[in-house]
């Protein structure tokens, strides 16, 4: 098992017992997500491109793994995820510039396993 596939297998089994133990917080995040992400003005592709990075500037390597997972999911190629954590690296510098590897083992992860098709 690679890393990011251990992160979201990790990651569902805290967001089922956070579900059960704080179901109002999951609830309300997971009701803001689905109403900002989706189809509008900006496609869903273009939100979470914006979202990694986004999460790449923030040094966020769990958002890092589900944004490239989503963009993935929502048409993004390589080359587009690759310059959106790009654009974070000129507005975040060098604690962006070190998140990138993050990105290349999600993509990778991803892309060599069919994860992204989940």
């Amino acid at each position: 098992m690679n890393k990011t596939e251990e992160y979201f297998e990790n990651a569902k089994k805290s967001i089922g017992q956070l579900r059960t133990e704080i179901p109002d917080t999951i609830q309300g995040f997971g009701g803001l997500f689905q109403k900002v992400m989706k189809d509008g003005a900006l496609g869903v592709k273009e939100k979470e491109l914006i979202a990694l990075g986004i999460g790449v500037a923030m040094h966020c390597p769990p958002c890092i793994r589900s944004h490239v997972q989503k963009c993935l999911e929502h048409g993004a190629t390589r080359q587009q995820i690759l310059e959106a954590a790009s654009v974070a690296v000129v507005m975040a510098g060098g604690p962006g510039y070190v998140h990138l590897p993050i990105v290349l083992e999600a993509l990778d992860d991803l892309q060599n396993t069919g994860s992204d098709k989940k």
